[in-house]
């Protein structure tokens, strides 16, 4: 017997209209590119790995001197361990993540032809991809449609009242239902971005929030006036 298909949650009420004035807003306050430095498909990769659980600064601190070094997936995947783990320890978990960026290239030189492959359902296979990564690598690498979640887009869509669920891949599925699909990568970048400066997690900014007329968990949001009763 056929499994039957998870159901999503309901999106909240006036979250299309929501998501598509948050679109058209957050364009004309950020660029839709990424804050990791990259060249090319397969540095934005290993960027993105290395971007986990520590900030896209640190990351592009190291990864001249990483790329320098090795430069190919063949380079990389020849690499000795040990090495790699001295250019990588500012980012932490730096072990882990040399394993996972030398795997990463062994599986492409030995699968794909060293080359970064363009299909969602290849780039999860390879390691230290995961859905979100792929769809970065989509939509900044190739221009390819791509909506990532990750812990600001999350937090974004949810305060936005987009989505009512804190699912990563629900979020995806829902807000791609909502807006173009030429807007996916660039409106995951923005919120990303908006999330970093201003929808920062503990204390948002919402007075200086561009989006706060319209975002139901604003503090600043003018409430409706109170309807007043004819005495005549």
């Amino acid at each position: 017997m056929a499994k039957a298909k998870p159901v999503l949650p309901l999106p909240p009420r006036g979250a299309r209209p929501r998501a598509r004035k948050a679109v058209e807003r957050l364009k004309t306050e950020y660029p839709a590119v990424t804050e990791l430095d990259h060249q090319n498909p397969w540095q934005l990769v290993v960027a993105t790995i290395l971007s986990a659980q520590t900030t896209d600064k640190t990351v592009n601190l190291v990864t001249p001197k990483l790329f320098s070094r090795y430069p190919t997936p063949a380079d990389l995947a020849a690499a000795d361990p040990a090495e790699v783990e001295v250019i990588l320890k500012p980012t932490g978990f730096f072990r882990a993540k040399t394993r996972a960026i030398i795997r990463c290239a062994r599986d492409l030189v030995e699968r794909f032809n060293g080359q970064v492959p363009r299909r969602l359902e290849d780039l999860v296979t390879l390691q230290g991809i995961g859905r979100k990564t792929a769809n970065v690598i989509l939509s900044v690498g190739f221009g390819v449609p791509g909506f990532a979640v990750d812990t600001h887009v999350k937090r974004l869509t949810n305060r936005l009242g987009l989505v009512s669920t804190t699912d990563p891949a629900k979020i995806e599925k829902q807000v791609t239902k909502m807006i173009p699909r030429q807007e996916w990568g660039g409106f995951s970048l923005r919120l990303i971005l908006h999330g970093r400066r201003v929808c920062v997690a503990r204390r948002p900014k919402c007075e200086q929030c561009l989006l706060n007329d319209f975002c139901p968990s604003s503090t600043v949001r003018p409430k409706p006036r109170a309807k007043t009763k004819h005495l005549f």
